[in-house]
């Protein structure tokens, strides 16, 4: 484990948070989509979209500075760039059998938008990212959990396998309350059926423990849900007490971020049916 990588990427997080902006709060620009490589075209993942959604530059498009040089551009003078990460399978001695074996390594990069650039030439055109209604992402969902309504609040149960949600006209709007249910379908996924997620023990139903690790992954799953969707009006907490929660918890553990969003990644991409490559961001 390169123990700086998160350190960097947690430093990161924390000053945003010091700074009264939660990054996966932060929604996605209408008909723009995911942040994603301008040259790849493949859209950045896990930590990297928040990261990059904090930036809140106009353009999903972000580039290497060697990628800008290729370009035929440059960065501008004084632009600071902004750090992503993507896991690498790496070759590492067996510590018991002395045999090698391939782990994954997180690696550090770092990424300009297009706006922090001059004079690139023959940059591929931008395409807009697709928009899916948030009740055919609801419908799709592989292996769903059985979905009851009339319920006091919105919870998951693992013995039962079961989404329980007050009826839709509680909620303050309809993005809320789809919001609300890809909370409770994203911890769904962590069941020994589906993605066998070993933090959803950690939590025990409504009035559980906000701060806990599967909280964290349903927050940012849901986050990454709504983007998909273009709901941008979702009711969110951003109180101080909400703020200081996740500081303390970040200071205490300096990978739990850059966990709990690779595994918010990877319910987002199985309710939505979608398989990826094991790349945490697009990269040179």
């Amino acid at each position: 484990m390169n123990i700086q990588s998160y350190e960097r990427i947690t430093e990161r997080i924390v000053t945003l948070l010091e700074q009264g902006t939660v990054p996966w709060h932060k929604p996605w620009k209408v008909n723009t989509g995911l942040p994603r490589n301008l040259i790849s075209k493949k859209p950045y993942r896990g930590i990297n979209v928040f990261l990059l959604m904090a930036m809140s530059y106009e353009s999903p498009h972000w580039l290497t500075f060697r990628q800008a040089i290729q370009l035929g551009g440059n960065v501008k003078k004084g632009e600071k760039a902004c750090p992503v990460v993507f896991w690498k399978k790496m070759e590492i001695e067996d510590k018991k059998s002395g045999e090698p074996q391939k782990k994954p390594l997180l690696r550090l990069y770092h990424v300009f938008n297009v706006a922090q650039c001059d004079g690139l030439k023959n940059a591929p055109e931008e395409i807009p990212m697709p928009v899916t209604k948030p009740a055919e992402i609801v419908a799709k969902m592989p292996q769903p959990p059985v979905v009851k309504h009339g319920m006091a609040q919105a919870f998951y149960s693992p013995t039962d396998d079961c989404v329980g949600m007050p009826e839709p006209e509680r909620f303050e709007s309809e993005a809320s309350y789809f919001a609300a249910l890809f909370h409770e379908l994203v911890h769904a996924t962590g069941h020994e059926k589906r993605l066998k997620r070993a933090s959803i023990a950690e939590r025990n139903g409504y009035g559980s423990d906000p701060y806990c690790k599967e909280e964290l992954i349903a927050e940012l799953g849901s986050a990454f849900l709504c983007g998909y969707a273009d709901i941008v009006d979702r009711t969110i907490d951003n109180s101080a007490a909400y703020l200081e929660g996740w500081l303390k918890q970040f200071q205490n553990d300096r990978t739990l971020i850059v966990y709990a969003a690779a595994q918010a990644q990877k319910a987002a991409d199985f309710i939505l049916g979608r398989t990826f490559a094991e790349s945490e961001a697009a990269h040179e």
